[in-house]
């Protein structure tokens, strides 16, 4: 059996033409397909209508309801935690990734050539601003974070059962999935894809989660920031002796009449930045070290519905 786990959150206008994707989907595979909805707290009627259309399909689904809005990493690792097939694969809700992808994860997966299998954008449907601050991001993540990452980024994957048990047995926080994906290696395939044009509803993917995704990235997958203010302290130093010589040539020649006055205040303004971005740096690190010692569940099933499609009663 097929596994697919789809996130859901404020997808309430696409679920019509989700669910019949996904019957699509199951006829092509022969009737073996398990679907695996997970609604992460999404504030619209999402999960009222995959409760009242599921009944109408013969595909085997589960529904669980997040007690909140965890985000769609900690969704996806509930969904594949449910979930009961042999291979897995995630879908988008709203459809922007053609569901035909899936097959092939499919066929890759069961084929036992690789253990995951990740879709990598060629192209995309959407407007020239969301492309080009797409763009933007991936080449700033694979330039700063992971470098094997594909140029247009990942938005979907599929695994095998050996693979699915290591990356749930990484009980991690303030992380990305694709980054864990990667980081786990085994033997990885690539299917190529073009992203299609949002049909319903408006992307949750704003600017300010870009930007947390990428310092969730870099603090997790990366030295980098640490690196950075090394290299920034060793430059101070050198900065520091060339303005010292500066400074103390000046005051030969008299140019500066209140002693140790320019000297003071530089040495102030740089090494005083210098070390508030060392203490946030290293707050960061700390901070997430912290919410990883909690040892708090990164999400919450608050309900649970199954369907039993064909062999339902």
């Amino acid at each position: 059996m097929f596994s697919l786990v789809v996130p859901v959150f404020r997808n309430e206008e696409s679920i019509a033409d989700l669910l019949a994707a996904i019957a699509s989907l199951h006829e092509a595979t022969g009737g073996d397909l398990e679907a695996v909805f997970v609604v992460d707290g999404s504030p619209d009627r999402s999960l009222q209508r995959l409760c009242e259309g599921l009944p109408r399909y013969t595909f085997r689904s589960q529904v669980l309801a997040l007690s909140r809005n965890f985000g769609s990493f900690p969704a996806i690792t509930a969904g594949l935690a449910a979930a009961r097939g042999e291979a897995f694969g995630v879908m988008a809700a709203d459809l922007q990734e053609p569901p035909e992808l899936l097959l092939e994860f499919r066929e890759r997966l069961l084929a036992g050539s690789c253990d995951v299998v990740v879709g990598t954008r060629t192209g995309r449907g959407d407007p020239l601003v969301a492309r080009m601050a797409s763009a933007a991001f991936w080449w700033l993540y694979r330039r700063l974070v992971q470098s094997e990452v594909p140029p247009g980024g990942v938005d979907v994957f599929g695994c095998n059962a050996v693979f699915r048990e290591h990356l749930l047995a990484l009980h991690e926080r303030n992380t990305t999935l694709v980054g864990l994906v990667f980081w786990l290696g085994f033997r990885r395939a690539e299917v190529s894809y073009v992203r299609r044009a949002r049909r319903h509803g408006r992307s949750a993917w704003s600017l300010r989660r870009r930007i947390r995704y990428l310092l969730d990235s870099g603090f997790a997958f990366s030295d980098l920031p640490v690196r950075l203010m090394t290299l920034a302290g060793f430059l101070g130093m050198a900065l520091s002796v060339v303005l010292a010589a500066v400074v103390f040539f000046a005051r030969l020649r008299g140019d500066i009449q209140v002693p140790g006055y320019t000297a003071t205040v530089l040495a102030v303004m740089f090494f005083g930045g210098l070390n508030s971005l060392g203490i946030g740096i290293l707050g960061e690190y700390i901070w997430r070290t912290f919410e990883n010692s909690k040892g708090r569940p990164t999400y919450v099933v608050a309900a649970r519905h199954e369907f039993h499609g064909s062999d339902r009663q």
